[in-house]
């Protein structure tokens, strides 16, 4: 099947795509899979699966367009051996339809979700990611956070202020709000590292 007419474009892809994978190497278990959460066009997913070998990835969305593009993408891409098919997964479900599979999922990878969602999807992302990793798994953000409840750039805050205006449900994150949904759910904040554009990377652990 031909996808081609499929893939969409997110240009902040290509600007963030290597310092991304270059947190990920250091971060990620040397094997298993990989769940991305929100996939989004799959730019993302077709530049770090052949990059992250003998590791899978698994991208997933709950939008049908979103899946489409992945798809394309896939087809699109060579060297994509270990790039799953994309599968429907919505952050805010109780239960996520890869709890009933066996895929060795050791680490979940969220980019630029949890602002352009409610506050729930960050709720559900957790809850989710107590629920499928296993001790020591990794669940990776990435995105604008504000610290201390103050912006970290003016960018940042204009940013925020238009996705308010789209949706009121919508934001950027206090990060220590983060933090506190994710130690409620069992994870612990292993490190943050300032990223390009006033992004940040946080990473955590499952706990034992």
């Amino acid at each position: 099947m031909n996808y081609f007419d499929a893939r969409q474009y997110a240009p902040a892809t290509v600007r963030n795509r290597e310092p991304i994978l270059k947190i990920l190497l250091k971060v990620l278990p040397p094997t298993g899979t990989v769940l991305e959460v929100s996939s989004g066009t799959g730019e993302h997913a077709v530049f770090f699966a052949p990059r992250i070998h003998p590791r899978k990835w698994l991208p997933s969305d709950p939008n049908p367009a979103a899946r489409a593009s992945i798809m394309a993408w896939r087809e699109y891409t060579p060297n994509a051996e270990n790039l799953y098919p994309a599968i429907a997964l919505d952050a805010c479900d109780p239960i996520w339809t890869v709890e009933q599979q066996s895929l060795d999922i050791v680490a979940i990878v969220n980019i630029n979700m949890i602002h352009i969602a409610p506050w729930a999807a960050c709720l559900g992302l957790f809850a989710g990611a107590k629920r499928i990793l296993p001790p020591e798994g990794i669940l990776y953000l990435y995105g604008p956070f504000k610290q201390g409840g103050q912006h970290t750039a003016a960018s940042n805050a204009a940013f925020d202020a238009s996705l308010r205006t789209q949706n009121p449900a919508w934001g950027v994150r206090n990060l220590e709000d983060v933090v506190e949904v994710a130690k409620t759910e069992g994870l612990a904040l292993g490190e943050t590292v300032a990223m390009p554009a006033n992004n940040l990377s946080v990473i955590f652990k499952k706990c034992n």
